[in-house]
Protein backbone atom coordinates (compact mmCIF):
# COMPACT_ATOMS: atom_id res chain seq x y z
CA UNK A 1 0.00 0.00 0.00
CA UNK A 2 1.73 3.65 -0.83
CA UNK A 3 1.21 5.69 2.07
CA UNK A 4 1.94 9.37 3.19
CA UNK A 5 1.35 11.15 6.59
CA UNK A 6 -0.17 14.34 5.95
CA UNK A 7 -2.06 17.59 7.92
CA UNK A 8 -5.41 17.88 5.49
CA UNK A 9 -6.66 21.29 5.87
CA UNK A 10 -10.12 23.47 6.53
CA UNK A 11 -12.50 24.44 4.81
CA UNK A 12 -11.17 27.78 4.40
CA UNK A 13 -7.56 26.94 3.64
CA UNK A 14 -8.91 25.22 1.01
CA UNK A 15 -10.26 27.35 -0.64
CA UNK A 16 -7.98 30.00 -0.03
CA UNK A 17 -5.40 27.66 -2.11
CA UNK A 18 -7.79 27.34 -4.67
CA UNK A 19 -8.22 30.66 -5.49
CA UNK A 20 -4.51 31.37 -5.90
CA UNK A 21 -4.55 28.28 -8.46
CA UNK A 22 -7.17 30.17 -10.43
CA UNK A 23 -5.04 33.37 -10.18
CA UNK A 24 -2.10 31.24 -11.54
CA UNK A 25 -4.33 29.88 -14.46
CA UNK A 26 -5.54 33.82 -15.35
CA UNK A 27 -1.50 34.22 -15.67
CA UNK A 28 -1.27 31.48 -17.75
CA UNK A 29 0.27 29.29 -16.02
CA UNK A 30 0.00 25.99 -17.58
CA UNK A 31 0.69 22.53 -16.04
CA UNK A 32 -0.48 19.76 -13.88
CA UNK A 33 -2.82 21.45 -10.90
CA UNK A 34 -3.68 19.16 -8.00
CA UNK A 35 -6.97 18.62 -7.66
CA UNK A 36 -8.69 20.18 -4.95
CA UNK A 37 -9.61 17.51 -2.63
CA UNK A 38 -5.85 15.95 -2.82
CA UNK A 39 -4.48 19.48 -1.24
CA UNK A 40 -2.54 18.58 1.47
CA UNK A 41 0.60 19.21 3.64
CA UNK A 42 2.90 16.12 3.54
CA UNK A 43 4.69 15.32 7.03
CA UNK A 44 6.51 12.01 6.03
CA UNK A 45 5.79 10.22 2.29
CA UNK A 46 6.21 6.60 3.41
CA UNK A 47 5.18 5.14 -0.52
CA UNK A 48 4.90 1.33 -0.91
CA UNK A 49 4.84 -0.68 2.31
CA UNK A 50 3.14 -4.18 3.40
CA UNK A 51 3.96 -2.70 7.15
CA UNK A 52 0.43 -0.81 7.64
CA UNK A 53 0.10 -1.45 11.30
CA UNK A 54 3.40 -0.42 12.22
CA UNK A 55 3.13 2.76 10.59
CA UNK A 56 -0.14 3.09 12.33
CA UNK A 57 1.39 2.08 15.72
CA UNK A 58 4.15 4.98 15.29
CA UNK A 59 1.95 7.45 14.09
CA UNK A 60 -0.21 6.67 17.47
CA UNK A 61 3.26 6.85 19.37
CA UNK A 62 4.62 10.38 18.78
CA UNK A 63 3.09 13.16 20.91
CA UNK A 64 1.01 15.43 18.94
CA UNK A 65 -0.52 18.53 20.45
CA UNK A 66 -2.73 21.05 18.12
CA UNK A 67 -0.92 24.20 16.82
CA UNK A 68 -2.19 26.68 14.41
CA UNK A 69 -0.67 26.51 10.63
CA UNK A 70 -0.49 29.76 8.42
CA UNK A 71 -0.48 30.12 4.40
CA UNK A 72 2.62 31.90 3.82
CA UNK A 73 4.32 33.09 0.21
CA UNK A 74 4.78 31.05 -3.08
CA UNK A 75 8.02 29.23 -4.30
CA UNK A 76 9.31 26.13 -6.29
CA UNK A 77 11.37 23.30 -6.62
CA UNK A 78 12.09 23.67 -10.44
CA UNK A 79 9.09 23.09 -12.13
CA UNK A 80 6.97 22.25 -9.02
CA UNK A 81 5.05 25.50 -7.93
CA UNK A 82 3.64 25.28 -3.86
CA UNK A 83 2.43 27.83 -1.26
CA UNK A 84 4.62 27.43 2.06
CA UNK A 85 3.04 27.20 5.24
CA UNK A 86 4.82 27.31 8.73
CA UNK A 87 3.43 25.97 12.00
CA UNK A 88 6.41 26.95 14.43
CA UNK A 89 8.41 25.22 16.78
CA UNK A 90 5.49 23.11 17.43
CA UNK A 91 5.27 21.45 13.82
CA UNK A 92 8.54 21.46 13.32
CA UNK A 93 8.94 19.67 16.72
CA UNK A 94 6.03 16.86 15.68
CA UNK A 95 7.71 16.19 12.66
CA UNK A 96 10.93 15.32 13.99
CA UNK A 97 8.82 13.22 16.53
CA UNK A 98 6.90 11.47 13.93
CA UNK A 99 10.02 10.84 12.37
CA UNK A 100 11.63 9.24 15.34
CA UNK A 101 8.77 6.81 15.88
CA UNK A 102 8.79 5.77 12.51
CA UNK A 103 13.07 5.46 12.49
CA UNK A 104 11.84 3.13 15.62
CA UNK A 105 9.71 1.17 14.22
CA UNK A 106 12.31 0.82 10.68
CA UNK A 107 9.55 2.42 9.01
CA UNK A 108 11.50 3.63 5.66
CA UNK A 109 9.89 7.01 4.40
CA UNK A 110 11.55 9.55 2.00
CA UNK A 111 14.23 11.46 4.13
CA UNK A 112 14.48 14.68 2.49
CA UNK A 113 14.79 17.91 4.94
CA UNK A 114 11.53 19.09 6.34
CA UNK A 115 10.39 22.06 3.84
CA UNK A 116 6.71 22.57 4.91
CA UNK A 117 4.30 23.36 1.59
CA UNK A 118 1.36 22.49 -0.55
CA UNK A 119 1.58 21.31 -3.93
CA UNK A 120 -0.34 23.30 -6.56
CA UNK A 121 0.88 22.67 -9.74
CA UNK A 122 3.47 20.32 -11.56
CA UNK A 123 5.42 20.53 -14.61
CA UNK A 124 4.27 24.74 -14.59
CA UNK A 125 4.91 27.09 -17.23
CA UNK A 126 5.83 29.38 -14.96
CA UNK A 127 7.40 29.12 -11.65
CA UNK A 128 7.51 32.78 -11.09
CA UNK A 129 4.28 34.13 -11.74
CA UNK A 130 3.69 38.14 -11.35
CA UNK A 131 1.00 39.92 -9.45
CA UNK A 132 -0.53 36.19 -7.82
CA UNK A 133 -0.71 36.46 -4.15
CA UNK A 134 -1.32 34.04 -1.39
CA UNK A 135 -4.25 34.88 1.23
CA UNK A 136 -2.64 34.81 4.72
CA UNK A 137 -5.40 32.30 5.87
CA UNK A 138 -4.40 30.10 9.11
CA UNK A 139 -6.24 27.17 10.92
CA UNK A 140 -5.61 25.17 13.54
CA UNK A 141 -4.25 21.94 13.34
CA UNK A 142 -6.16 19.26 15.27
CA UNK A 143 -5.69 15.92 13.44
CA UNK A 144 -2.70 14.24 11.90
CA UNK A 145 -3.94 11.75 8.51
CA UNK A 146 -2.47 8.52 8.08
CA UNK A 147 -3.71 8.60 3.62
CA UNK A 148 -3.38 6.15 1.02
CA UNK A 149 -2.84 7.08 -2.13
CA UNK A 150 -4.05 4.76 -5.56
CA UNK A 151 -4.40 4.94 -8.91
CA UNK A 152 -8.28 5.27 -10.32
CA UNK A 153 -9.41 6.20 -13.48
CA UNK A 154 -6.14 7.56 -14.38
CA UNK A 155 -6.67 9.96 -11.18
CA UNK A 156 -4.43 9.82 -8.00
CA UNK A 157 -6.77 9.60 -5.39
CA UNK A 158 -5.84 10.15 -1.61
CA UNK A 159 -7.93 8.95 1.43
CA UNK A 160 -7.58 8.50 5.00
CA UNK A 161 -7.08 5.22 6.29
CA UNK A 162 -6.39 6.42 10.01
CA UNK A 163 -5.83 9.54 12.41
CA UNK A 164 -4.62 10.95 15.39
CA UNK A 165 -5.79 13.87 17.15
CA UNK A 166 -4.89 16.51 19.68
Amino acid sequence: MRLFIAIKFSDEIKKALISTMHDLKKNNVGGSYSPADNLHLTLAFIGETKDVEGVKKALGAAPFAPFMLTLTDMGNFGDILWVGAKGGQKLKAYVKALRDKLDAADIRYDRKKFEPHITLVRKASNVHPQGVTVPKKEMMVKRISLMKSEQKNGKMVYTEIFHVEG
